[in-house]
């Protein structure tokens, strides 16, 4: 039976990616954990120096191009920190040990993951109400995430929060960087011309952008353009911004079925157009290249994070998806370096994912890794939404249990 141009084979590949890719970066996000140092430091000097925002074609934001149809628009759309040196990895003291008191337990990018899946449905489900501007539904998922970094449990009171928003466990903080706290700490939202935290370069924006490149009936530089504005809310360099952008074009093109290497070249090509890209540009080169200079080694992998901005860290991630065995060997070399091992092994694990599907995720870090329920109700409601939302939601009828779920507000 087929469900508009989603045939049955179609839905449930597309579930098994959606899972491979929520599940991959979670479990990379766990392995990296106790093993590199905080996000906030190892990063290049032109950090502090702050190069400015690059503005662009937008959706919707002040000053922006053609988006998703507001006004002035063009055409819409229907804990601990880790070891201090940063050299444990896997199989000595980082690989596999306890984070945040036991194994298997998630940071602070899977919890921000979440919350960009838990906002791209609403953004889905509010566009009944003649509302669409994804960036501020993102927006707006952060903010509720910031909530559960300073709040003892869920705020019933609060007629938003939805489903997500009221999962006790998630109320805890895992090593957030500070980017994150001081990008999502009041309600003014960063934009490409007013982006928060300008010299933000850490990959923590990349980390949860995923989700962006699930969105599989979107163009590829329509991914582009979501994942680096709501980057921008809270890491204003472009080489942070720039990253996220990236990394969601190649998770999109995995997700379709595409060539790792296709993926990468696509993210290349519309990169190109887009000012302050040539440390990304040239990162993702750098890992294409180290490819076929022979089987991966420590050195090679240093060679290609010299320090913990975003850039490197999706060099790593991406170098090691490449050249991976399969999953577990992948998240394996990506955890082992010194710059960012948590980012490069959420990185990694969402690329793998989307590649491969969940049933290639290794088993007993799967059966171990915290929060895996929700994560799999999530994911599975966000294929739901994608593949048969007009069956759940619209102007003639409604789902009850699904607004509530996920309310339009």
């Amino acid at each position: 039976m087929s469900t508009g141009l989603w045939g049955r084979f179609e839905q449930q590949d597309f579930r098994s990616r959606v899972r491979g890719t929520l599940l991959g970066a979670a479990i990379g996000d766990a392995l990296g954990t106790p093993t590199g140092p905080g996000r906030a430091t190892d990063l290049g000097p032109d950090r502090a120096a702050g190069q400015g925002p690059a503005a662009g074609a937008g959706f919707g934001g002040p000053g922006l191009g053609a988006g998703f149809g507001g006004p002035g628009l063009g055409a819409g759309f229907g804990g601990p920190g880790r070891a201090a040196d940063g050299t444990a990895g896997y199989g000595t003291a980082g690989y596999g040990t306890a984070g945040y008191g036991a194994r298997g337990r998630i940071g602070a990018a899977t919890q921000l993951t979440l919350f960009t899946v838990d906002g791209l449905i609403r953004a889905h489900v509010r566009r009944d109400t003649g509302a669409w501007h994804p960036p501020t539904d993102i927006h707006r998922a952060y903010l509720r995430w910031a909530a559960t970094q300073h709040d003892w449990g869920p705020d019933e009171r609060r007629k938003d929060n939805g489903w997500l928003a009221q999962q006790e466990w998630l109320y805890t903080r895992r090593n957030p960087d500070r980017a994150s706290m001081t990008g999502f700490a009041d309600d003014v939202i960063g934009t490409l011309d007013k982006p928060k935290n300008p010299t933000a370069g850490d990959a923590a924006a990349a980390t949860r952008s995923a989700p962006f490149g699930l969105l599989v009936g979107w163009e590829p530089a329509l991914v582009l353009q979501l994942a680096v504005e709501c980057a921008a809310q809270s890491h204003g360099h472009p080489g942070a911004y720039l990253s996220a952008g990236a990394f969601a074009v190649i998770v999109h093109g995995l997700t379709r079925g595409d060539s790792p290497d296709s993926a990468v070249l696509r993210a290349l090509g519309l990169l190109a157009a887009r000012p302050g890209h040539q440390p990304v540009t040239d990162a993702l080169q750098r890992a294409l290249s180290a490819v076929t200079q022979g089987p991966p080694t420590p050195e090679r992998i240093k060679a290609l994070s010299p320090t913990a901005d975003a850039e490197h860290t999706l060099s790593v991630a991406v170098y090691c998806a490449l050249v991976a065995e399969d999953i577990a060997h992948g998240l394996q070399l990506a955890v082992d370096h010194a710059g960012d091992p948590a980012a490069a092994g959420a990185l990694c694990g969402a690329l793998l994912g989307a590649l491969h599907g969940e049933t290639a995720l290794p088993a007993a870090r799967l059966a171990e890794l915290e929060g895996r329920a929700t994560l799999l109700e999530l994911a599975d409601d966000f294929a739901l939404e994608m593949t048969q939302g007009p069956a759940l939601h619209g102007a003639a009828h409604s789902v009850p249990g699904w607004m509530d779920k996920y309310p339009p507000l």
